[in-house]
Formats: structure tokens, C-alpha cells, sequence
């Protein structure tokens, strides 16, 4: 297991640190999916200040102030912990009269559960911001799991709260460099694996044992009666949607390889009514993203919606039909025949998504022949073969009108000629809206001899390893 180190959010911490040492009342609202590290990041934040954390949970109001009340004095006035506060108004003002001097930073976790929809604790909160809180120094802290709650109900116009953070952070899974902290010892290809199956989501990460396998760590959490992510896809949306079933088959249409509204609907069986409502909450989610072709991407026919979690898409892809097998204790015959084989196939979307995150990295760096600011991906028709064709990478200098364009491949093959001649030919594709002026190859093996030989003769070839994406 993982040891105690902190790891992965380090651009967070530093970002919390700077509004700690501001001067007067500070406020940050903290949210992300659940699993995302919230949680663990502000203990981090919290643990050398003098802090108020408080954790809400699912009971009544009275109860949670009641237990806000608690953790604010077994801090802050230990010898008053037998007390008790009449109303969260009393309990602001004693927060606010500890704070008038003295930084210290309160935090109310997984705040939806103390709200409730009811507006009440947040006018109370702001009535205390408002006539005492920000004369003071305290730094206060609103945490959540819920995206479209904490977007709708605490950052929008219509909360109470509105106008007085004076920071957010809305937490993302770790990028794939950041994952291979997690797992130092191990090979790139296998980290490059572990990023694909967790989503880069912390949580996950944490569950991996750096002194067994991967395939002993694949079958231990995901095809195992006791393993954590077993039932994880059904956990999480439960915890987000009422109508589980429904909600599990789009995500397993979409993981599948539907991508248009019409072929969703289609493989779930559901109406494309019902699907777009469904849908657009799960875009609120973060579980599902929209993709348009980059050069045209206010062309809504070029619309394909993919699984942005790719942990719920290893798990649609291979632990349903694996449940039998699990039940009767025989994950891992499942796992050797039926996922291991299929892993560099799975992993060929999530390169492609590591590829992107390279190239605008580098883009930004100055690193190719235009200036890079954009990445996407590129599909559409090919009229000389007559047929629907992508493009994996495409990087843009939408000022200069140049592209460099990516193929990628995480096979055990090396890349060779053909790779290159097929996006050699599909760069003609692009150029009613830009000229392609360098080729970036990614492979997780190696390259032939003819593309290194190429790739020394012209900078319009660049050559990429699995290995120098994390090491460059």
C-alpha cells in the first residue's frame, strides 16, 4: 500500500498556502467528484494551523450544527466542549469573535449535506461573513462532492454566498505524470496502465500495492468479491442519481463505443428524449465530456460524447460480464483470458488523451514548428478513400493558421513506415483550415529503423516514446 506521503496535488497546496498568508478574511470553495482528494488535500492544508474541520453528514440540520459545534470547541475552547450553542447564528458569532484576531481556518466538509437545498445555512453563513467574519481573520473553507450543487447552489448569482469567496478550486484527476508518483518503482508502461484504469482519480490510486503486480492489483480491486472498486461504478452513481440502472446503461452505451445521441439511444434502449436529460447531468458530473472536431467545433453534426472517467470505462468494458466469474471466486481465470489480453487495446483512448496533454504541454513550451495553444482531435470524411477517418492529435496555432497532427500507438509492435504514411496522407484533410507543419508519432514500444533514420533527416518528424512523454 501506499505510505503516508503527499502526493499529486502540490499546485492545490501551494494555491491554498498563498491565501493563507493574505492578509483578512479569505474564503475558498473546494469541489470535485467524489474519490478526487478533496478531503485529503485540506487535512494536508490543515494539519500545521490551527483549524476547525468539520465533516457533515447525512442527518438533520440541528444534528450537523450540533457536530460543527463540537468539532469548533474541542479546538478552539476545549474547556468548553460540554457546551452547547442555541442556533448556527450563536455558533457563527463565537467563530467569528475566535477569528477576530487570530488566523485560523474553518472548514466545513461535504457542505451540500449540511444545506440541503434550503438556503438556510448559507444565508446564515453570509449574514456572518456580511456583519462579522470578514472584520476578521479567519479563512474559511466550503467543501463538496456534489459539482452541480456546489456550481449552482454556493458559486452561482443565486446563492447567498455569491461574492465572497475570494478563491475556488475545482479538483481534476491527476495527470499522468503525477500518477507515476504513486508507483515509482514500477515500468512506464504499467504506470501508463494504472493511470488508464483509475482515471488518475487518488482514492483508486492509493488502493495499489507497489510490491505485488499489476496483474495481481487488477485482479485484487476490480475482479475480486472483496476488491474496493468492484461495485465502485454502482457506488458512485448511486451516490449521484437516483435512477442507477438507467443512468448505468447510457455510460455503458457510451463506453462501448457510442458516440452519437441516435447510437446511444439505440444500445441502451432508451428514448433520445430521456438520453439528452441523462446526458446533460452526466456532463455536469464530469463522467462524460462532448467532443467536437477542433477546426470546427461549432458544427454540431461533429458531436461525439465519450466516458471522461476512464475508470467507470474499464470498468463497463470488462467487470459486468465478469461478475459470475466473480462470485463463485474465479476473478482471475476471468481477468487472464478476457481483460489481460485486451489491455493495450483498452489503453489506446487514454494514450491518446496522454498524447494530447504532451502535446499542448510542449506546445506551450515552444517546442514544435508553430506555436501550439490548442489540442484536440479530428474526425470527419475522407474523400479519397471514402471513408470516416480520425485524426488522434491535432495541435493548432490558430493565429499563424499551422497544425502539427498525431498518430498514436500503444501496441507492443514497433511503429513503422506505415503509421507514418497513413497520417502523412490524412494531414490533406486539414488543409482547407491549416498547414500541417510537423508529424508527432507516440509509441509505447519502439520505432522502426526507417522512421528514426526519417526523423534525423527533417524536423517535421518528431518521434515519441512512452518513456521520454514522461521523462521530457
Amino acid at each position: 500500500m501506499m505510505n503516508d506521503t503527499f502526493l499529486g496535488r502540490e499546485t492545490e497546496l501551494r494555491a491554498l498556502e498563498d491565501a493563507y498568508r493574505r492578509d483578512g478574511f479569505q474564503m475558498a470553495v473546494v469541489y470535485g467528484r467524489r474519490r478526487i482528494g478533496k478531503t485529503t488535500l485540506l487535512r494536508e492544508f490543515c494539519k500545521d494551523k490551527k483549524a476547525v474541520f468539520f465533516t457533515a453528514i447525512k442527518t438533520t440540520v440541528p444534528r450537523n450544527t450540533e457536530l460543527f459545534a463540537r468539532a469548533a470547541l474541542e479546538e478552539l475552547a476545549p474547556e468548553l466542549s460540554s457546551s452547547v450553542f442555541p442556533s448556527l447564528d450563536d455558533l457563527c458569532a463565537f467563530l467569528g469573535e475566535k477569528c477576530r484576531d487570530e488566523r485560523i481556518v474553518v472548514v466545513i466538509d461535504e457542505f451540500p449535506y449540511y444545506e440541503k437545498k434550503s438556503g438556510v445555512i448559507s444565508s446564515t453563513l453570509q449574514k456572518a461573513i456580511d456583519e462579522q467574519w470578514q472584520f476578521g481573520n479567519m479563512f474559511f473553507i466550503v467543501c463538496g462532492s456534489s459539482i452541480s450543487f456546489m456550481e449552482d447552489e454556493v458559486l452561482s448569482q443565486k446563492s447567498p454566498l455569491f461574492g465572497r469567496r475570494t478563491m475556488q478550486l475545482r479538483l481534476e484527476a491527476l495527470d499522468y505524470r503525477q500518477v507515476a508518483a504513486f508507483l515509482p518503482s514500477w515500468s512506464r508502461q504499467d504506470q501508463a496502465v494504472v493511470y488508464g484504469v483509475t482515471g488518475g482519480v487518488p482514492k483508486y490510486l492509493t488502493l495499489f500495492d507497489e510490491n505485488r503486480s499489476l496483474d495481481e492489483n487488477l485482479i485484487g480491486l476490480y475482479f475480486s468479491k472483496t476488491g474496493y472498486l468492484y461495485e465502485e461504478a454502482d457506488n458512485l452513481l448511486s451516490q449521484e442519481f437516483r435512477d442507477v440502472d438507467v443512468y448505468g446503461r447510457i455510460i455503458e452505451a457510451v463506453a462501448s463505443g457510442a458516440g452519437q445521441l441516435t447510437e446511444i439511444s439505440d444500445k441502451s434502449g432508451i428514448s433520445a428524449q430521456n438520453v439528452t436529460h441523462i446526458l446533460n447531468n452526466l456532463l455536469e458530473t464530469n463522467i462524460v465530456t462532448r467532443l467536437r472536431a477542433i477546426t470546427e467545433e461549432t458544427n454540431k453534426k461533429k458531436t461525439r460524447y465519450i466516458l471522461s472517467d476512464d475508470m467507470l470505462r474499464f470498468w463497463y468494458r470488462f467487470v459486468p460480464e465478469a461478475v459470475g466469474a466473480i462470485e463463485i471466486g474465479r476473478g482471475d481465470v476471468f481477468y487472464e483470458r478476457n481483460v489481460k489480453p485486451y489491455l493495450h487495446e483498452f489503453m489506446g483512448g487514454v494514450f491518446e488523451k496522454m498524447c494530447r496533454y504532451y502535446t499542448l504541454l510542449h506546445g506551450l513550451a515552444g517546442d514544435y514548428l508553430c506555436a501550439v495553444t490548442r489540442v484536440g482531435t479530428w474526425w470527419g470524411a475522407n474523400p479519397v478513400k471514402k471513408e470516416e477517418t480520425d485524426i488522434d492529435v491535432v495541435g493548432l496555432d490558430k493565429r499563424g493558421r499551422e497544425a502539427v497532427i498525431g498518430e498514436c500507438k500503444f501496441k507492443t509492435e514497433l511503429t513503422d513506415k506505415k503509421v507514418y504514411d497513413t497520417l502523412a496522407e490524412r494531414s490533406n484533410l486539414l488543409h482547407e483550415h491549416y498547414r500541417v507543419v510537423q508529424y508527432l508519432l507516440f509509441s509505447a514500444s519502439e520505432f522502426s529503423d526507417w522512421l528514426r533514420e526519417e526523423a534525423k533527416k527533417s524536423e517535421r518528424i518528431r518521434l515519441i516514446r512512452l518513456e521520454d512523454m514522461y521523462d521530457g
